[in-house]
C-alpha cells in the first residue's frame, strides 16, 4: 500500500469514526429526549388520575376511601366507581394532549379498565413490581412491554390505601421517528465516508507532491552516483530538513569516499617503495653464485627487514580500515596496567629511561586496540628520545600523557600531526609509515575520546590522549 492511499484510508477512517460517534451520540440524545417526553407525559396523566377531586372528573377519589365516588356509590359521567374509590369512567386529557390508557390496580392486586377508553379495551398484564407498588400504595416504575404487538412504555405509581394507577402509552410514533432518524444517519455518515475519502485522496495528493518531487531528485542524484551534487533547500518546513539532512548524509559520504581514496592511494605509494626494495634483492639473491656467504647473509637479513616493515604497514593499513566505531567486543580495561606492560616491553630494548605516574584507571573500550595506541605512543617518544633520556609517562583523570626530550614539532606540522601517512620532514628519514599517530586518534575516537599534541615547556613533545570516561572503581579497591 503505498503512503498516498494510506493517508487517504486514514483520512476516510478518521472522518468515517467521528461521523459514527455524532451520529450515535445525536440518535441517543434525540432517544432520550423522546422517552422523556413520553415519560413526563405519562407521570402528569397519572397523578391527575391519583389526585383528582371524584369520580365525576377525570378520575375518582383515589386514595381517599368514603369520598364521593366511594365504594357503592355511582361515579360521575354515567359510570359508578370501583371498589377503593377508582372511578369507572376517564376522560381523555384536556386540550388534545396524549391521555395514554388507564387501568387502576388494588392492594389485592385486581384489575380495574375504567370506560371512556374504547369499546373493548386489552388489559396489561400485572407484574411482581406492579402488584408490590399497589399492594404498598407507594413507589412508582418505568418499564417497556409490549403487548399485541404494540410496544407501550407503561408507568405504574402508588395512590395510597386504593393500590395504584397505572398509565401506558404506545412507543409506535417514537420508534418511527428514531427509525427515520437513523436511517437519515446512515445516509450522512455514508457520505461522509465517500466525502472523506475523495478529499483525503485529493489532500494526500497535494501533500505528498513535494515529497514525490523530493525523491525523484534524490533518485537521480543517487542514480549517478554524482557525489558532488546537492539538494535545493527552499523554506524551513519538514522537507528543507530533511533536503539538509539528506544533504548532510552526502556531505559524510562523500568525506568517507574521499578518505578511502585518499587511503588506498596513500597506502598504494608507501608500499610501492617496500615492494619494489624486496623484488631487487630477490632478483639479486637469485644471482647467489656471484656473491660472497656475507654479502648473501647481508642481503637476507634486508629482505627480513624489508618483509617486517610491509607487514607492519599492512597491520597498520588494516587498523585504519576498521574506522573510528567500535568492531568488536568492549569491555573494561585497566589501561594503568596497558601502560604498565607496554613501558616493560620498551624498557628491554634499552636506549631510553621511563618515569612512571599511573593512576589507576578503568576504561570502556577494545583492549587491543588501546594497547596498539599505548604502544604507538610509546614507541613515538622512545624513537624522538636522544639515548639515555627519560620519557615521563602519566596518567591521571583517565587522560594518558607521553612527554619526551626530542626536538619537538615543528609550528607548521602541529595540526597534521595525527594525519595519515603524514611525515615532517625530519621524520622523513627515520622508518616509519606515518600512519601511528593515526591509529592512535582512531583508537582514543572509537572509546568517545580525543588525542592532542603539543611543544611542551621546556622542549621535546607533549602527547594527551584521553579513551573516554573513565569507570569507577569498585569501592575498597587497592592496588595491592
Amino acid at each position: 500500500m503505498t503512503l498516498r492511499t494510506r493517508i487517504a484510508a486514514v483520512a476516510s477512517v478518521s472522518v468515517a469514526l467521528a461521523v459514527l460517534a455524532a451520529a450515535v451520540g445525536l440518535y441517543a440524545a434525540v432517544r432520550s429526549d423522546l422517552r422523556g417526553e413520553i415519560d413526563s407525559t405519562l407521570r402528569a396523566r397519572a397523578h391527575a388520575l391519583a389526585e383528582s377531586p371524584g369520580p365525576g372528573g377525570d378520575a375518582g377519589t383515589a386514595g381517599r376511601p368514603g369520598g364521593p365516588g366511594g365504594p357503592g356509590e355511582p361515579g360521575g359521567s354515567g359510570g359508578s366507581s370501583y371498589p377503593g374509590g377508582f372511578p369507572g369512567h376517564v376522560e381523555p386529557a384536556p386540550f388534545g394532549a396524549a391521555s395514554g390508557y388507564v387501568q387502576f390496580i388494588s392492594p389485592q392486586g385486581q384489575v380495574h379498565v375504567p370506560g371512556g377508553q374504547g369499546s373493548s379495551p386489552r388489559k396489561i398484564t400485572l407484574t411482581a413490581g406492579d402488584r408490590s407498588i399497589a399492594e404498598r400504595g407507594s413507589g412508582s416504575s418505568l418499564t417497556e412491554r409490549t403487548v399485541a404487538g404494540t410496544r407501550l412504555r407503561v408507568l405504574t405509581i402508588g395512590t395510597g390505601p386504593s393500590g395504584a394507577v397505572m398509565v401506558a402509552q404506545p412507543l409506535t410514533e417514537v420508534d418511527h421517528e428514531l427509525s427515520h432518524l437513523l436511517l437519515i444517519l446512515a445516509l450522512i455518515g455514508a457520505g461522509g465516508v465517500v466525502l472523506a475519502a475523495l478529499l483525503g485522496a485529493l489532500v494526500a495528493r497535494t501533500a505528498l507532491a513535494p515529497i514525490e518531487r523530493f525523491t525523484q531528485r534524490t533518485e537521480s542524484l543517487t542514480g549517478n552516483l554524482d557525489l558532488s551534487r546537492r539538494l535545493e533547500v527552499d523554506g524551513r518546513d519538514e522537507l528543507a530538513r530533511l533536503a539538509d539532512s539528506f544533504n548532510g548524509t552526502l556531505d559524510a559520504l562523500e568525506r568517507s569516499v574521499q578518505a578511502q581514496r585518499h587511503l588506498i592511494a596513500d597506502a598504494s605509494h608507501e608500499l610501492r617503495t617496500p615492494i619494489s626494495s624486496l623484488r631487487a634483492n630477490i632478483q639479486i639473491l637469485g644471482e647467489a653464485e656471484r656473491l660472497g656467504p656475507d654479502e648473501q647473509a647481508s642481503l637476507r637479513g634486508d629482505i627480513v627487514a624489508e618483509l617486517d616493515e610491509l607487514t607492519a604497514l599492512v597491520g597498520d593499513v588494516v587498523e585504519l580500515a576498521r574506522g573510528a566505531e567500535p568492531d568488536g567486543a568492549v569491555d573494561d580495561v585497566r589501561l594503568d596496567e596497558v601502560v604498565r606492560g607496554t613501558v616493560a616491553s620498551a624498557l628491554r630494548r634499552g636506549e631510553v629511561s621511563f618515569e612512571l605516574s599511573l593512576e589507576p584507571t578503568i576504561v570502556r573500550g577494545q583492549a587491543d586496540r588501546i594497547g596498539r595506541a599505548v604502544s604507538n605512543l610509546v614507541d613515538n617518544a622512545r624513537k624522538w628520545s636522544p639515548p639515555g633520556a627519560a620519557v615521563e609517562v602519566t596518567l591521571q583523570e583517565g587522560v594518558l600523557s607521553v612527554r619526551d626530550h626530542g626536538p619537538g614539532f615543528q609550528e607548521a606540522d602541529l595540526p597534521f600531526v595525527f594525519d595519515r601517512f603524514y611525515r615532517a620532514r625530519d621524520a622523513r628519514k627515520l622508518p616509519g609509515s606515518g600512519l601511528g599517530l593515526a591509529i592512535v586518534r582512531q583508537a582514543a575516537e572509537a572509546c568517545g575520546g580525543f588525542a592532542e599534541a603539543q611543544n611542551a615547556p621546556g622542549g621535546g613533545a607533549l602527547l594527551r590522549v584521553g579513551f573516554g570516561t573513565p569507570v569507577d572503581l569498585a569501592p575498597g579497591w587497592s592496588d595491592a
